[in-house]
């Protein structure tokens, strides 16, 4: 049961601490998915979007990260 609430406490981590993080996640995806629905863009182009998307996001939040460490 601890590994349980261990694995939630760390998933739940993911989101509080870097909120910067996951709102340009939620952001990108409202995105794409709007474009999806009403610009007619076809559903792999979408999906491919939000794949690197997700991926550069990732490597800013990584970068920032660690930048902020090299200063102290």
């Amino acid at each position: 049961m601890n590994a349980i609430k261990a694995v939630l406490a760390e998933l739940i981590g993911l989101f509080i601490d870097d909120g910067a993080l996951a709102l340009a996640a939620v952001v990108l995806i409202a995105a794409v998915a709007a474009a999806v629905r009403w610009a007619g863009l076809p559903g792999l182009d979408g999906a491919l979007l939000i794949l690197f998307g997700c991926l550069l996001i990732l490597a800013e939040s990584l970068w920032r990260a660690a930048r902020a460490r090299r200063r102290g």
